[in-house]
C-alpha cells in the first residue's frame, strides 16, 4: 500500500525543501499552499499523514487540522511551524486534532523518524479497524449460524415430540389388538411385543419380551418362519402353543414401507 503524505505550507520554498528531503523515503507526496487547497486534495486522495504549517493566511494550521479531524479522523496530523502560539497548539493537541508538534527549523533525521512513526501509527490503526470489521462480520456470521442451529434444534425437538406422541399412540393401539404382534430386528432382538404376544408365547413368564433375544423366548417353529419362500408377501404356519392351544401365525419381512430391517410376526388363536 502506498504511503501518501500531504504537505501544507504557504511558502513554496518550504514545500520544495520538504519534498527533496522526504521523497527518498518512497512516499507519494502531495502539496498544498493553504488549508482550503489541502481540503480539496483530501477529497480526491486517501492520505495517511499530514504535515501542516501553523501560520497561514485565511486558515491557520490548527484550524485546518481540526477540520481534517472531523472529515478524515483516521489521518495522522502533524504541525511543523516556527510560530509557537502555545495556547492554540496545546488546545488542538488536547482535542486530538494534532498528533505531534514539530518546530522549524527542523532536524532532517528527527523529522524523517517522526514521519515514519506517524505512518506506522496510521497503518496500525487501519489494521485494527480491519480486524474489528472482520471480527464483527465473523460474530454476525456466528450469530446467524447459532440462530439457524437454534431453529433446527427447535424444529427437531418438535419433530421428536410429535414422533414420540405417534409412537405412544401406536403402542396403545398394539396393546388393544386381539392378535399377538412381535417385531424382531436383524440382530435377533425383540424390539416390539404387545400384551397378546406376551400372553401367547411366554407361557406365563413374567419377564418382558422387549429387549430380549428372540431365540430362547419365542417358539423355534415361529423363528423358522423368518426363513423360506414368501406367499403373497408373507410366510404362515400353525403353531402349537405351550398351553395346548393352536395359533395361526404370519411372518412379514420389514423394509417394504420403511427403512427398518427385521421381521414382524402376527399370531391369532384358532377358534
Amino acid at each position: 500500500m502506498d504511503r501518501t503524505l500531504l504537505l501544507v505550507d504557504d511558502e513554496e520554498n518550504i514545500l520544495s525543501a520538504l519534498n527533496r528531503l522526504l521523497r527518498r523515503d518512497g512516499y507519494r507526496i502531495l502539496t498544498a499552499n493553504g488549508g482550503q487547497a489541502g481540503l480539496e486534495i483530501l477529497k480526491q486522495n486517501e492520505v495517511g499523514v499530514i504535515i501542516s504549517d501553523q501560520r497561514m493566511p485565511e486558515m491557520n494550521g490548527t484550524e485546518f487540522l481540526s477540520k481534517v479531524k472531523e472529515l478524515y479522523p483516521d489521518t495522522v496530523r502533524i504541525v511543523l511551524s516556527g510560530y509557537t502560539d502555545l495556547n492554540s497548539i496545546t488546545d488542538a493537541i488536547n482535542r486530538g486534532a494534532i498528533y505531534k508538534f514539530l518546530t522549524k527549523p527542523w532536524d532532517d533525521e528527527l523529522l524523517r523518524e517522526n514521519i515514519q512513526k506517524a505512518f506506522r501509527h496510521y497503518e496500525l490503526a487501519r489494521e485494527n479497524e480491519e480486524l474489528r470489521e472482520e471480527l464483527k462480520a465473523a460474530n454476525e456470521a456466528l450469530s446467524a449460524v447459532n440462530q439457524d442451529l437454534e431453529q433446527r434444534v427447535e424444529d427437531k425437538t418438535r419433530e421428536v415430540v410429535r414422533n414420540l406422541g405417534l409412537l405412544q399412540v401406536s403402542q396403545e393401539i398394539l396393546e388393544h389388538l386381539p392378535v399377538g404382534v412381535v417385531g424382531v430386528d436383524d440382530d435377533g432382538m425383540i424390539a416390539v411385543a404387545n400384551r397378546m404376544a406376551h400372553e401367547l408365547f411366554t407361557g406365563g413368564d413374567a419377564a418382558p419380551l422387549v429387549g430380549d433375544f428372540a431365540r430362547g423366548r419365542l417358539p423355534e417353529e415361529l423363528l423358522a418362519c423368518q426363513q423360506g419362500d414368501m406367499d403373497e408377501g408373507h410366510r404362515k404356519l400353525v403353531l402349537q402353543l405351550p398351553d395346548g392351544r393352536r395359533a395361526r401365525c404370519w411372518c412379514y419381512d420389514m423394509g417394504q414401507h420403511s427403512h427398518a430391517k427385521g421381521t414382524v410376526m402376527v399370531a391369532e388363536l384358532e377358534e
